[in-house]
């Protein structure tokens, strides 16, 4: 849970589910990702935008893990760092916190069609 003190007075609490969710949702509106993935047993499967995200939050700076599949033909190098700018602007916008880093895994290679 990070918490946020507000100049007006009190606090606001934000889950790192939230932070993970915004994350999540940012990376799939990218050109050339497919879907997100979650490991399992060196497989990849598919996920909802939170559970294939990771988040830490040290003094009101984000660091962003995010696991993803890429359509098949997409340039991965450009698609990654859209992942990376989209998810840094939707999280700074949402929540007024900093994020340091967007780390993006690239889990998996799949067919355009297949986007979900």
């Amino acid at each position: 849970m990070t918490e946020i003190k507000k100049e007006s007075g009190g606090f606001v609490r934000i889950a790192d589910e939230v932070l993970m969710k915004i994350a999540g949702t940012a990376a799939l509106e990218a050109d050339g990702v497919s879907r997100l993935t979650w490991r399992t047993g060196g497989k990849t499967t598919r996920k909802n935008p939170a559970k294939c995200t990771s988040v830490a939050v040290k003094n009101r700076t984000v660091t962003v893990g995010i696991l993803i599949a890429v359509c098949f033909g997409a340039k991965i190098h450009e698609v990654t760092i859209d992942v990376q700018k989209r998810v840094k602007s939707a999280i700074e916008t949402m929540t007024g916190l900093t994020v340091a880093d967007v780390n993006v895994t690239v889990g998996a290679i799949v067919e355009p069609q297949s986007k979900a």
